[in-house]
C-alpha cells in the first residue's frame, strides 16, 4: 500500500530507533498504544484488542512483538524503552485488564489493530493499521472515519452542533493546519496543528462539549501546504541531470523541503542514526546475551576466522557480513537498533554502508551522504510500494534494504545519481518474489541470512552499475512490479508463519520448544488477560 503523504527519510525509511524483533509489529504497536492511551486520557482500566482471523497479526502478534509494543505504548513508553520486554508484566502490575480476541473481521489490511478502551466509565474505540517500517495510520476513532499518522498535535473536539461553525472558527487560526468534521453523532471535529488547540480558544467555542489531545509520535512533523520537489525517481531525474549530481544532493533537496529544515540539520539527524549503528555493531561484536532466541551469538566466530585469514577473500563483503551479523544479534537480544527500513532488515543497508565506508576510508560527511542517498531510495519504495513483509514478503524488507545499500555504495565510490538509481534497480530486480517465512515464528532466521545476502546483492549491483551495466527497467517500473507481485503473493508467504520455512518440522519443533518452556521470556509468552 503506497503512502499517500510525502514520506520523510527519518519518519518512513531510516527509523524508528527501537527495540524488538519487528518494526511493523514492535515499533508500530508502541505508537498505536500511545495514541490509544492519549485517546482515553491516561492509563486505561480495561482494553480489548481484536485481530482479524485472516490478517497477519492473528498468528504473529505474540511472537513478533506486537503485544510487547502495544502494552508498552498503553503505558506511555517509547519504542526504545529498555522495559519493553517486560511490558506484559508491567501492564498487569498497573492493574490494566486486557483481552486479546481473534475474530473474523474482514479487515482489508493484514496489520489492523482494533482497540476498545475503558477508563473511568468512559469507552473509546480506535482502529489503526501498521503500514510498514514502524509507520502507522489511525483510520477510525469512536466510529468516525479519520486519517491520522502521528505527525501532528491532534485535538479531538466533541461538539453539540454539526461542527461547521466550530471548524470555520478554527480554520482562521494560523497555527491550525487541518480541520476535519466527521459525520457522526455527536459530531467529532479533528484538528491537526503544530500545537494543540489551547484551553482559551476552546472556551470561546460554545458548541465544544469536550476535548482530547493526541501527541505526535513521529520525529518529523507535517504541515499545511507541504510540498516536496519530487516523489518518484522519474520525477527526480526530470528536475536535474542525474549524471551531474550525486544522489545525496537530491536527497538533501528532498528532506530539507519535507521537514522544513536546513541541510545541516538533516546531516545532524543522520549523524545520530550513524552513532546508533556504530554502537550497535560494537555491542554485537562485544557479545550479546538473551536467553530466549533461536540463534546463539555467532559474529565472534566470523571475526576470529577473518582475523586468522581462514576465510575466503571477500574484501568489503566479509566486513559487511561481520557487521550485519553483529547488528542482527543486537536486535535478537532486544538491544537498540534503527529500523532501516525495517527491524527485520535493520542490518542490510546500515551495516553494509558502514563496512564499505570504513574500507574505503570515507569521511564522516561522505558516510552521512551515502546514508542519505539510501534514504532517498527508501522514499521511492515507500511512495510506490511497501516495506511491510505482511504486505509483500521479504522482497519488501531485505529487498528494499539491498536497493538502498546498493545506492549508498555507489555514493561512497563517487558515482553519480544515475548510477545509484541503476544499482538500486538491479538489486531490487534480483529479489522480486522473495517470501517472508520466519522460522519458529520469530524474526531471526532466515532473516539473518537474507540480510547477509542483501549485503552481497548490494555490493555486486553497485559494482555493475559503476561499470555501466544496463539495468534495463527503470526503478519506478521495478517498484510497480514489486507492488503487483506483493498483491499476488499468497498470504501464507507474507510473514504469517503459515508457509515456507515456517512450517517445516524443524521450525515447528523449535517453536514448540521455545514457547513451551516455563521460563520463556520472549514476547510470545503468556500475555496479560
Amino acid at each position: 500500500m503506497p503512502t499517500t503523504l510525502p514520506p520523510s527519510i527519518f519518519n518512513d525509511v531510516v527509523g524508528p530507533v527501537m527495540r524488538g524483533p519487528s518494526s511493523s509489529h514492535s515499533a508500530a504497536s508502541v505508537r498505536i498504544g500511545r495514541l490509544a492511551r492519549d485517546l482515553c486520557g491516561g492509563d486505561p482500566d480495561r482494553v480489548l484488542v481484536e485481530f482479524d482471523t485472516l490478517g497477519s497479526l492473528a498468528t504473529t502478534h505474540a511472537s513478533q512483538g506486537s503485544d510487547m509494543g502495544l502494552f508498552g505504548g498503553l503505558l506511555g513508553w517509547a519504542a526504545d524503552d529498555e522495559r519493553l520486554p517486560a511490558s506484559a508484566a508491567a501492564l498487569q502490575d498497573a492493574g490494566i485488564e486486557l483481552e486479546i480476541r481473534i475474530a473474523e473481521l474482514r479487515d482489508p489490511h493484514p496489520n489492523t489493530y482494533r482497540l476498545t478502551l475503558q477508563r473511568g466509565g468512559a469507552q473509546h474505540r480506535l482502529v489503526a493499521i501498521s503500514t510498514g517500517g514502524g509507520m502507522i495510520e489511525v483510520i477510525e476513532i469512536d466510529g468516525a472515519p479519520v486519517v491520522l499518522r502521528g505527525d501532528y498535535s491532534v485535538t479531538l473536539l466533541d461538539v453539540a452542533d454539526d461542527g461547521r461553525t466550530t471548524a470555520a472558527a478554527l480554520r482562521e487560526r494560523t497555527d491550525v493546519d487541518n480541520v476535519v468534521v466527521t459525520g457522526r453523532s455527536p459530531t467529532l471535529v479533528v484538528v491537526e496543528g503544530q500545537t494543540f488547540v489551547d484551553d482559551r480558544t476552546l472556551a470561546e467555542l460554545p458548541a465544544v462539549r469536550g476535548a482530547r489531545r493526541l501527541a505526535p509520535v513521529l520525529p518529523v512533523r507535517s504541515r499545511r501546504d507541504l510540498r516536496v520537489p519530487f516523489l518518484h525517481a522519474g520525477e527526480m531525474v526530470a528536475t536535474a541531470d542525474p549524471t551531474a549530481r550525486r544522489l545525496s544532493d537530491f536527497a538533501l533537496d528532498y528532506e530539507t523541503a519535507r521537514g522544513a529544515i536546513e541541510p545541516g540539520e538533516v546531516l545532524a539527524c543522520m549523524r545520530e542514526i550513524l552513532t546508533i549503528v556504530r554502537s550497535g555493531v560494537r555491542q554485537g561484536l562485544a557479545g550479546t546475551d538473551y536467553a530466549d532466541r533461536i540463534l546463539p551469538r555467532q559474529s565472534h566466530q566470523f571475526a576470529a576466522k577473518l582475523a586468522q585469514g581462514a576465510l575466503l577473500d571477500g574484501g568489503i563483503l566479509n566486513r559487511a557480513i561481520l557487521y550485519v551479523t553483529a547488528l542482527m544479534e543486537v536486535k535478537s537480544a532486544m538491544g537498540v537498533i534503527v529500523a532501516a527500513p525495517t527491524a527485520g532488515s535493520c542490518a542490510t543497508f546500515p551495516a553494509t554502508c558502514l563496512a564499505a565506508a570504513e574500507a574505503v576510508g570515507a569521511s564522516e560527511d561522505a558516510t552521512l551522504r551515502a546514508m542519505l542517498a539510501a534514504g532517498l531510495i527508501g522514499v521511492f519504495v515507500a511512495t510506490r510500494s511497501s516495506f511491510a513483509a505482511e504486505v509483500g514478503g521479504c522482497q519488501a524488507e531485505t529487498g528494499a534494504g539491498a536497493a538502498m545499500a546498493a545506492a549508498a555504495l555507489v555514493e561512497l565510490a563517487g558515482g553519480d545519481a544515475a548510477q545509484a538509481l541503476s544499482a538500486a534497480s538491479h538489486a531490487l530486480q534480483n529479489v522480486l518474489g522473495l517470501v517472508c517465512d520466519p522460522i519458529a515464528n520469530r524474526v531471526e532466521a532466515p532473516c539473518l541470512g537474507r540480510n547477509i545476502a542483501g549485503a552481497a546483492n548490494a555490493l555486486a549491483c553497485a559494482n555493475v552499475a559503476l561499470a555501466g551495466y544496463d539495468h534495463l527497467i527503470p526503478l519506478d517500473e521495478v517498484l510497480d512490479a514489486h507492488r503487483r507481485i506483493s498483491e499476488d503473493m499468497a498470504r501464507e508467504l507474507r510473514c504469517t508463519a503459515l508457509g515456507g520455512l515456517s512450517i517445516t518440522p524443524t521450525s515447528k519443533a523449535i517453536e514448540a520448544r521455545l514457547c513451551g518452556s516455563a521460563d520463556c521470556t520472549h514476547p510470545c509468552g503468556d500475555t496479560a488477560r
